[in-house]
């Protein structure tokens, strides 16, 4: 819960790399932001904050079911640096799962656009303007996705 986080980490942000398939992934969903403005048309994983009497998985399921009008099945999480996840700033952190779902994602307020990036070409992958973030994470996903 966010109340159990260090001052340095005090809010708690969920994120979703969901696969095309959970045993043999050929690429992840990517959500191109839409606001705010210094993060307009940069990519990430969709997500978002965790609310206090929630668990980091439940929010991840209400967020990606609010963003994308998907219901996921949680995998695995990509562990990050911190037991809070990977940082984005001073004051936030981000855990992500892996995940699947059998929904078409549907583009909603948050974002430009959502695709599904192949993993077969990692230089295409970090090619992409990925808010930076979100880079490491990109990377930790690719190493686990490879063959």
């Amino acid at each position: 819960m966010t109340s159990d986080l260090p001052a340095r980490f005090r809010t708690q942000v969920v994120g979703a790399a969901l696969l095309d398939d959970a045993h043999h992934p050929t690429a992840f969903l990517a959500a191109q932001r839409a606001y705010p403005e210094t993060l307009r048309g940069l990519w990430e994983f969709p997500g978002g904050k965790q609310e206090p009497e929630e668990s980091a998985e439940d929010a991840l399921v209400r967020e990606c079911a609010e963003e994308l009008s998907v219901r996921v099945e949680l995998l695995a999480e990509i562990s990050g640096p911190h037991a809070q996840g990977w940082p984005l700033s001073e004051k936030a952190a981000m855990r992500v799962w892996t995940g699947t779902t059998a929904d078409t994602p549907v583009v909603g307020t948050d974002h430009l656009a959502v695709r599904w990036v192949p993993s077969s070409d990692p230089d295409a992958v970090l090619a992409l303007p990925w808010i930076p973030a979100d880079l490491p994470i990109v990377r930790a996903l690719l190493g686990q996705l490879a063959p």
